[in-house]
């Protein structure tokens, strides 16, 4: 029996696929920005509305989501108004958040394997509710950034010139902030909001290496994230790993694979 052959497995590529493509639009945006580690900030963030969530009794992605928009917006005018540089703003991301969750879930006496699977993922426990909430997310994702593409990655690429020309550098920061919030909030159930950064950034690194533009790294980035995905799922299917880890194992090792490739072509 192939992985097809089951409901579940044919759900979970689906929803890794979309996951796989859309974190790494984000992760351009990010990178480009020198701050590709607010997505582990943000997934941090995203573990304490996990433990609002068992706490009040809510559906825990839905505060997750709510809680990395508040926290998208925070560190975003933290960084924009120099109170803190913004690895600052992040380290304190980083704890706060990692800290208020574990007092939160530990306050709902839900330390067991249910919160395990928003720290590493769960994707092959995800809902046909699941997969149309993530597919919509991930729909208008896409479409915003390339509604707004040439605004965004101007901002991305030089601030100063940004504003310069008249663009909305504030509001845009904010957007690509809130962007990356809701890709972390819907990334939860697939690899987890530990390591949802490594998929927002991997495969935005090993498409630098093969691309000549922003936009061919946007497009073989979000190729390469669904891929990586795909091939993950597969893998953890036959060698019964954690899904999760493995998709993010096979982002990295394809990233190794070009650096050394490249490397060699080069020499």
């Amino acid at each position: 029996m192939g992985p097809l052959d089951l409901e579940f497995m044919r759900t979970a590529y689906l929803v890794g696929a979309i996951v796989g493509c859309t974190a790494p639009l984000v992760g351009l945006l990010l990178v480009e920005r020198r701050m590709s580690l607010i997505g582990d900030g943000l997934g941090h963030v995203a573990f304490a509305g996990v433990g609002f969530g068992l706490v009040l009794g809510v559906e825990p992605v839905l505060t997750a989501l709510v809680a990395a928009i508040i926290g998208a917006v925070a560190i975003e005018w933290v960084r924009s108004s120099r109170l803190a540089a913004g690895d600052r703003a992040l380290a304190l991301l980083f704890y706060s958040g990692l800290a208020g969750g574990v007092v939160l879930v530990s306050s709902a006496g839900q330390f067991n394997a249910s919160v395990n699977s928003y720290l590493f993922g769960s994707i092959l426990t995800i809902s046909d509710r699941d997969l149309v909430l993530t597919g919509l997310l991930g729909f208008v994702v896409a479409i915003v950034i390339s509604a707004l593409w040439r605004s965004l990655t101007a901002v991305a690429i030089d601030e100063e010139g940004a504003a310069v020309t008249g663009i909305p550098v504030r509001v845009l920061n904010v957007l690509v902030a809130v962007l990356a919030a809701v890709v972390v909030a819907v990334s939860i159930r697939t690899v987890g909001v530990l390591l949802i950064g490594a998929l927002m950034v991997l495969p935005v690194m090993t498409a630098a290496s093969l691309a000549w533009s922003l936009k061919s790294t946007a497009a073989i980035g979000a190729a390469l994230g669904a891929l990586t995905a795909l091939v993950g799922l597969t893998a953890a299917f036959y060698g019964n790993w954690a899904p999760g880890g493995t998709i993010v194992l096979v982002a990295a090792m394809t990233y190794a694979v070009v650096l050394t490739v490249t490397a060699l072509r080069r020499s």
